[in-house]
């Protein structure tokens, strides 16, 4: 390392911190945008690593201690994005508020918390399981930080994935050059049957990350739900009209592909998320025992603090006192709405599942790390102790919410630590300086993600014209409603202005009087005129205009893991689902298990639109095609040019939807349809970016 000899490396510095904390402010804010587009995240450590090389090296070189910090600073904002956009959008299918202080609470509180309750299993997962938990992330990174030229010269590739992510979905979805769905019907010879790819660059990289079978097995979902089980609803549901669209007014034959997933597919696929999410659950048991084993090991010697810096962790005394603290601030958090007794299950099912998380991603790395399957456990749990207790209806559905979204923040950053963890233990980094920089990064990437979530929904969020004369939204009657069932209904403080007039915004917690769940815009006379449809979770992409033209269309982000949570809480505490669509799902799921396929990613890829799912696979494929030319093992593609690459992709093409977002909410996008619409021309450009990632992922050799 070029250093002398009596003098240390430098490692935990300001600056180190500082560009930590801004590469993971980024990748955090592209990580909200991916969790709420298709429902997972993927590893930051490793593109940031090698950023943290590149960056140092323009500005002098940087020791690797330095360069770990950087890394290990960044890392979190990934973990704590994921957490929180996979759980807080259910309150927006619930008729809750999605507000800043409840986002931010549960990013802070919870990353904190997950880092806390890492400390105290290092010794016993990272050290004394060296050999057999070799965390796949945390080893690929400390082998970039130790081979610091081929870090430098790699992030060139990562640099170039990110200005092509970028710059194609700046054409696309900002300057409008093309459509962002490209789709085709079949209705002229199978009713119903539909193909579509959403042209985004980030969805092609995640289907790189992800590998080829994954990938086509989110793809064979997807081909499930949209030509199998849309074409039969069409055909045995011609004349019916949905009970489960707003109204209930449509007919089956009138509905578009779309409306039948809003209508039905979406709680099947949701029944099948929630079967493949505990199905991964339940095969890690026996990692389960033995973590807990090395936890009891672990907690026995931490006092056993060495001299040397490499085993030097944060006091246990600083780390108890700083869960006592999370204990307290948990009750005390503002829109957080829990009490002390849910703050212990916090901390209860916290501390089980940080161990298994731990553990986990020691063996299958961060990427795969299933919490979602820890995450329904724990609201399985929370809803069914609350149930047991009385604390039913619409008033505990925030609480049990609250409880696991934290529990699930606090789990993804355990497993990023640990990765992080790892990598210092590989390059003899000091563990209370990695674990005081993880958490800087865990307090500024919170305090971003909440913002950027609010946004994304504000963006794309639509109003849509309803008429529901049988419910008079009067004062009287809606404080009349909350003392007959409390929290059905209730206005909120602020009214607000739409289209030159004042309104008052009434939140449905539960379907009253034929209206259903939701958000809406009551008049002075006391009517709803508008259904406010949000851009998270929410199925009206078109916004109608006063002369009753479309004025603009929005892309909805579909949140998948929200709607799963949302079931569980209606089905255990609201005793309100379509239980026979939601078995329908699960009974898929352990077909697929049958059949030897793995249940969570097919469930994923039959919940979400068929576009997203063809897109990602088409990635997936990609790597499948230069693997073959290039006859790279397993761990030799994992660290390929096309990683790096398809990496950039990712936070390129989601910083380009976070500006296009951006533009959207001030009004400035433009109001034109894209120059080319037809199909063909909209897919051309997006398998040319096809075309780029193969050509850099076939690359053989050094990537320099």
């Amino acid at each position: 390392m070029n250093e002398p000899a009596l003098e240390a490396p430098r490692e935990l510095t300001l600056r180190g911190l500082v560009v930590g904390s801004l590469l993971g402010i980024v990748f955090a804010a592209s990580s909200v945008y991916l969790a709420l587009k298709v429902g997972l995240t993927v590893s930051a450590s490793i593109p940031i690593a090698v950023l943290a090389v590149t960056l140092f090296r323009a500005f002098g070189r940087a020791s690797i201690l330095e360069n770990n910090i950087v890394q290990t600073t960044g890392s979190a904002g990934e973990s704590i994005a994921a957490g929180v956009a996979f759980t807080l959008p259910s309150l927006l299918l619930m008729g809750f508020e999605l507000d800043l202080w409840r986002t931010t609470a549960v990013a802070l509180l919870g990353g904190l918390l997950g880092v806390l309750l890492m400390i105290p299993l290092r010794r016993g997962l990272i050290v004394r399981e060296h050999a057999t938990l070799p965390y796949p992330e945390g080893t690929a990174c400390a082998q970039v930080l130790m081979v610091g030229e081929r870090g430098g010269a790699s992030a060139r590739t990562v640099f170039s994935g990110f200005g092509a992510g970028f710059a194609f979905n700046a054409l696309g979805q900002v300057a409008r050059l093309w459509s962002e769905i490209a789709s085709w019907s079949f209705d002229r010879f199978y009713r119903g049957g539909s193909l579509s790819f959403e042209t985004n660059a980030a969805l092609l990289g995640v289907g790189y990350i992800v590998g080829t079978r994954i990938a086509l097995v989110m793809l064979g979902g997807g081909l499930l739900s949209f030509w199998v089980l849309v074409p039969a609803v069409k055909h045995f549901g011609a004349d019916l009209t949905s009970p489960l669209v707003a109204g209930g007014t449509l007919a089956v034959r009138d509905m578009s592909p779309g409306q039948i997933r809003s209508a039905y597919l979406l709680y099947i696929g949701a029944g099948a998320v929630a079967a493949g999410g505990l199905v991964s659950l339940l095969r890690t048991l026996p990692s389960l025992v033995a973590a807990f084993r090395a936890t009891a090991a672990s907690w026995r010697s931490a006092r056993d603090a060495g001299a040397a810096s490499t085993e030097r962790d944060l006091p246990l005394a600083w780390v108890a006192g700083g869960v006592l603290a999370l204990l307290v601030a948990i009750p005390l958090a503002p829109g957080l709405g829990l009490g002390l007794p849910s703050a212990f299950l916090v901390l209860l099912f916290g501390f089980f599942f940080v161990t298994v998380s731990s553990r986990i991603t020691g063996q299958i790395g961060s990427s795969s790390n299933p919490i979602s399957g820890m995450t329904v456990a724990t609201l399985l749990a929370t809803c069914l102790l609350f149930a047991a207790v009385g604390w039913t209806g619409v008033p505990y559905k925030e609480m049990a919410l609250a409880t696991a979204a934290l529990v699930c923040v606090a789990a993804g950053n355990a497993g990023t630590t640990s990765q992080d963890l790892k990598t210092g233990f590989l390059i003899g980094a000091t563990p209370s300086a990695q674990q005081i920089a993880i958490a800087v990064g865990s307090v500024t990437s919170a305090l971003v993600i909440g913002v950027t979530l609010l946004h994304l929904d504000r963006s794309a969020t639509t109003y849509v014209p309803q008429s529901h004369p049988q419910l008079a939204a009067s004062e009287a009657a809606v404080a009349g409603q909350a003392v007959a069932h409390p929290g059905s209904l209730a206005f909120a403080r602020e009214r607000v202005d739409w289209r030159g007039t004042s309104w008052r915004v009434l939140f449905v917690r539960q379907p009253t009087d034929g209206v259903p769940v939701g958000r809406y815009l009551v008049g002075d006379d006391d009517r709803i005129a508008w259904l406010v449809d949000p851009g998270v979770c929410g199925t009206s992409p078109e916004q109608i205009g006063p002369d009753g033209k479309v004025e603009k269309v929005v892309s909805k982000f579909d949140a998948p893991k929200a709607q799963l949570f949302r079931l569980i809480i209606d089905g255990v505490l609201g005793r309100s689902l379509p239980w026979e669509l939601v078995l329908m799902g699960v009974s898929l799921a352990l077909m697929m298990e049958l059949c030897g396929v793995p249940s969570l990613p097919f469930a994923v890829g039959a919940y979400l639109p068929l576009s997203t799912s063809t897109s990602i696979a088409l990635g997936g494929f990609v790597r499948h095609l230069a693997d073959r030319r290039t006859r790279r093992s397993a761990a030799e593609s994992d660290a390929s040019p096309g990683v790096l690459f398809a990496s950039g992709l990712i936070a390129g093409g989601a910083i380009a939807g976070l500006l296009h977002a951006v533009l959207a909410g001030i009004g400035a996008e433009s109001d034109t349809g894209p120059w080319l619409a037809n199909p063909w021309a909209t897919l051309a450009p997006f398998a040319a970016l096809a075309g780029a990632l193969l050509a850099v992922s076939a690359r053989r050799g050094d990537p320099r």
